[in-house]
C-alpha cells in the first residue's frame, strides 16, 4: 500500500525510518496509551524490525505504513485482518509535536478509503483505551460509531483499564460525506 493524500505520502516503513519511528514510540506521553511500553535503546532495534517485515496486508500479516510529511515520518497507521471476513481492526500513531493539525484525520480517512475501495473490506474497527480522548473524538470525526464500552476488560501497565470499540461499515463510509474535513 502506497498513496498520497493532499498532504501526506502514506508508504510502508523503510530502513532509514528508524529515527523518526522510534522517537515517536521512546516517547513516555504516546505510549500511555498504547498496548508496549517506550521503546528504549535496548529494545528499539528488534521493535523497528517487526514493523519492516509488515510491508503489505494480507489475511497472515499486519501490514504498518509511515505516515509521510515533507520527508519526516510523522506517524504510523496499522492494519490487521480479524478473525471475522473482511474485517480489519486499525491502529495508528503519531508523533506529538504534530498533533492537533488533522494530520492523522487525513491519514486515516485515506487509509479506509483504500480499505473499503482496493481491498473489498466490509467493516473495519478501532479498539482503543477509553482514557484517550483525542483518539475517541477522532473515530467520532471520522464518522465512526462507538459499538462498545468494555469495563476494566484489559491489564495492561500494572492496571485495569476500560476500551471502547468504534465500527464502520463499507455502506456507511461511502454514504458519509460529513468526514470530508
Amino acid at each position: 500500500m502506497n498513496f498520497q493524500t493532499e498532504r501526506l505520502q502514506i508508504r510502508p516503513i523503510l530502513e532509514s525510518d528508524e529515527a523518526e519511528i522510534f522517537a515517536i514510540h521512546s516517547d513516555a506521553e504516546t505510549c500511555r496509551y498504547m498496548l508496549h511500553e517506550p521503546w528504549t535503546d535496548a529494545t528499539r532495534a528488534e521493535a523497528f524490525s517487526k514493523r519492516l517485515k509488515q510491508n503489505q496486508l494480507s489475511q497472515a500479516s499486519p501490514v504498518t505504513l509511515a505516515v509521510v510529511l515533507d520527508n519526516q515520518v510523522i506517524g504510523e497507521l496499522f492494519v490487521w485482518y480479524t478473525e471475522m471476513k473482511e474485517t480489519v481492526e486499525i491502529g495508528y500513531v503519531f508523533n506529538r509535536a504534530f498533533h492537533g493539525h488533522g494530520y492523522a484525520f487525513e491519514a486515516i480517512k485515506a487509509l479506509l478509503e483504500r480499505l473499503f475501495t482496493d481491498f473489498s473490506i466490509h467493516r473495519v474497527q478501532a479498539n482503543l483505551d477509553a482514557r484517550n480522548k483525542a483518539s475517541e473524538k477522532l473515530c467520532y470525526r471520522l464518522g465512526m460509531r462507538k459499538e462498545a464500552h468494555f469495563l476494566q476488560d484489559y491489564w495492561t501497565k500494572g492496571e485495569w483499564t476500560d476500551s471502547f470499540v468504534f465500527g464502520l461499515l463499507q455502506e456507511e463510509f461511502v454514504s458519509n460525506k460529513k468526514i470530508e474535513s
